[in-house]
């Protein structure tokens, strides 16, 4: 008899990710597919069960004891993604019906970032923390917040959305419709588009302006370790706001650390050190040197997944 094992599902605006975990936290099996290019929620859904049936036939359906799974504004109460503005899906959709009823095992649901949190508090760097933020840096910025060892999901379930918090008064207009949301500056989005203004407005040397295609985040990140100065200086302004915003959620919970994981913290220093200067700079002194800024010790792929598959658990 094969052992028990919970899929983890990490259902992001571009790709969703898959893993069948056992009770100690290994990965025996994963893969992914686009969560774009179907013909609507339906397509997905079907393509998706094309991808999986084969590998739960394999595992044996037996040993399969359910699914969990982290989305954009996920809601741990209905089991819906609630417009989650970074998906090709509109409006409310009950995504935990819907691929369980597919797969035929029950299927649990919560917020993208509050699964990574979860992966975090069990396999990860924030394993023996009770007061935690986990901030994840994709297209968009997520978050999870935990208290005296618990994830606060808030009466409705949609609690902590840090990425939707106002770094930047009449700022830049977000998908969610408002203005100066601290995704649009600290995400791999955000800093992009930082660096597009700084190009058409400036006169700086910079490798930037030989990149052919559109720039992205990555191309920044290349640019910042070759020591070219705007990227450096885009890593400097983007760690400004994201540290200046956390200083204000450290007077909400208090956390033992902030840690980050994701596509653009994978920049390290480059980032973590203006954070943590701007973090410092604007807290009030009764939390002053008490939080870590800490990267993820999971690989980005896995932390969502591990933290999802946990709600099996």
């Amino acid at each position: 008899m094969k052992e028990p094992l919970a899929l983890g599902i990490d259902m992001g605006g571009t790709n969703t990710a898959y893993g069948f975990v056992n009770s100690r936290g290994h990965i025996v099996r994963k893969g992914s597919l686009p969560t774009t290019g179907h013909t609507g929620v339906e397509g997905f859904i079907a393509d998706f069960k094309k991808v999986l049936d084969p590998v739960i036939k394999e595992l044996g359906r037996e040993n399969i004891i359910g699914a969990g799974i982290g989305a954009p504004n996920g809601n741990i109460y209905t089991g819906e993604i609630v417009f989650a503005p970074n998906m090709p899906w509109k409006g409310i959709i009950p995504m935990a019906k819907l691929v369980g009823d597919a797969l035929g095992i029950k299927a649990t649901l919560t917020n993208d970032a509050n699964a990574a949190g979860i992966g975090e508090m069990m396999y990860g760097a924030a394993k023996g923390m009770k007061d935690f933020i986990l901030v994840t840096l994709g297209t968009g910025l997520g978050s999870g917040f935990v208290a005296n060892g618990h994830m606060i999901y808030g009466h409705d379930g949609l609690a902590g959305e840090l990425g939707h918090v106002i770094a930047v008064r009449d700022g830049r207009k977000c998908n969610c419709g408002r203005y100066g949301c601290l995704e649009r500056y600290a995400s791999a989005t955000g800093i992009v588009i930082t660096a597009e203004e700084w190009l058409e407005q400036r006169t700086d040397t910079t490798i930037l302006r030989t990149h052919t295609g559109k720039l992205t985040a990555k191309a920044i990140q290349d640019a910042a370790h070759a020591g070219d100065a705007m990227a450096l200086a885009l890593y400097e302004y983007t760690g400004k706001i994201l540290g200046q915003t956390l200083a204000d959620m450290v007077a909400i919970t208090s956390p033992q650390a902030i840690i980050f994981f994701g596509g653009l913290a994978n920049a390290g220093d480059m980032l973590l050190h203006p954070i943590k200067k701007h973090l410092e700079d604007n807290l009030l002194n009764i939390y002053k040197n008490k939080v870590r800024i800490m990267q993820s010790a999971l690989p980005d792929a896995d932390a969502a997944i591990l933290g999802a598959s946990a709600l099996v658990w």
